[in-house]
């Protein structure tokens, strides 16, 4: 037992000799802090865009809010119902009741070209025809600004996210949809899903505006409880007048995410590690110029009976500790300045655009300090071992 805590002593002892001595080398110490603390930053930040638009899809629905499309179709752009088929989804068993009768939405869903605020470009912004039940359907809406627009009015209401990142969508604005003026009268919040990228407008007006005649694309319904979803999938389905498939929303906007997400979490992951890279061998550099300053004191220490295993130990401590510096400062400066950005993207499913908020969270942080750990153990390991192997005659011949 006593042996074990005198190697305990011997390694504390020369890590703390080790990290005394970082203000002689603050050059290369500091270079190999910030390298790492710029992999972690990058890695975190880029890692919280793909978080963000999951955030955001995932928000769009939950266990008792279902969609429903034509069969074969993968989005709203390419499904297709009339009038009478969405009366027969209306009435199906399963869904959900209020005052007004089923709480279901036949929707229509067109894009129109506004300018982003951020750089005057033009984007695919989505416009949403939908019946009084959509405000029933959706998680958490409410009018942050404003008033709903009139029903048989051309009136809209703007998603929170879109009247942020898209010109002439501020309350009093007005949107050009063909010869139609559409004035912004209200301002809605749902949660932070994917609805508070869109403008809503009445269906009715909408199909008008783009002469449509009585036709949807979707359907948005609430089920009378998540139980309930294989009762009212069984009943469209199995239909003969309907050709159809329902998604759980939550699972339709999980999929619609799952390729952006990949996509973005493979570029952050390939540029993070091109960057370790470089992080690498600045914390190989640090150390070995550390051992080199050192090699008398840690010869004299070697002579006294510190093992080799204490150096070893001593050094890679040594490079963990900067590297953990560097991460600490990296996830900082990622939380600061990514946390909560808004922004927008291009949804590949619906070809419209998604607002959405970087997410930087714990998870994410853990995983940036993480690498640069791992760094700092990479960085570590061969000049410990250079230093445990120093000859120590050799070395003291130079004091």
């Amino acid at each position: 037992m006593s042996g074990l805590i005198n190697w305990i002593l011997q390694v504390g002892a020369v890590t703390r000799f080790g990290l005394l001595s970082i203000p002689q080398r603050r050059g290369s110490v500091t270079a190999a802090v910030l390298g790492i603390a710029g992999v972690v930053t990058v890695l975190v930040g880029v890692l919280s865009i793909a978080v963000g638009f999951k955030t955001a899809m995932d928000s769009s629905g939950s266990p008792d809010a279902v969609i429903v499309l034509r069969t074969g179709a993968d989005s709203e752009m390419v499904s297709g119902f009339d009038r009478a088929q969405t009366r027969i989804m209306a009435d199906a068993p399963g869904l959900a009741k209020s005052e007004r009768g089923p709480v279901s939405s036949a929707e229509l869903f067109v894009i129109i070209n506004l300018p982003k605020r951020s750089t005057g470009t033009d984007a695919n912004v989505p416009l949403r025809g939908v019946e009084p039940a959509a405000f029933q359907v959706r998680d958490n809406f409410r009018i942050v600004a404003g008033r709903e627009f009139g029903w048989g009015k051309n009136e809209v209401i703007v998603g929170a996210g879109a009247a942020q990142q898209f010109g002439g969508l501020e309350l009093g604005g007005k949107v050009q949809v063909g010869s139609y003026t559409w004035p912004v009268v209200g301002i809605f919040t749902a949660g932070g899903g994917t609805a508070e990228s869109e403008i809503w407008a009445d269906a009715t007006v909408l199909q008008q505006a783009y002469n449509r005649g009585d036709t949807y694309q979707s359907v948005y319904a609430r089920l009378a409880s998540p139980d309930t979803f294989t009762q009212y999938k069984d009943a469209l389905t199995t239909d003969p007048r309907l050709s159809v498939k329902v998604f759980r929303q939550s699972e339709y906007y999980a999929e619609q995410s799952t390729a952006m997400t990949k996509l973005i979490t493979t570029l952050g992951v390939l540029i993070a590690a091109l960057m370790a890279v470089g992080a690498l061998f600045g914390a190989l550099n640090t150390m070995y110029t550390a051992v080199a300053a050192r090699k008398r004191e840690i010869a004299t220490l070697r002579a006294l009976g510190f093992g080799s295993t204490s150096v070893v130990l001593s050094v890679l401590g040594e490079s963990v500790v900067l590297a953990l510096a560097g991460g600490l400062l990296g996830g900082v400066v990622a939380y600061v300045a990514f946390n909560n950005f808004q922004t927008a993207t291009m949804n590949w499913q619906s070809f419209s655009q998604v607002a959405f908020a970087f997410k930087v969270t714990p998870a994410l942080l853990v995983w940036g300090i993480g690498l640069a750990t791992a760094i700092g153990l990479l960085g570590g390991l061969l000049p410990a071992v250079r230093a445990a192997r120093l000859p120590i005659a050799s070395a003291l011949r130079e004091i």
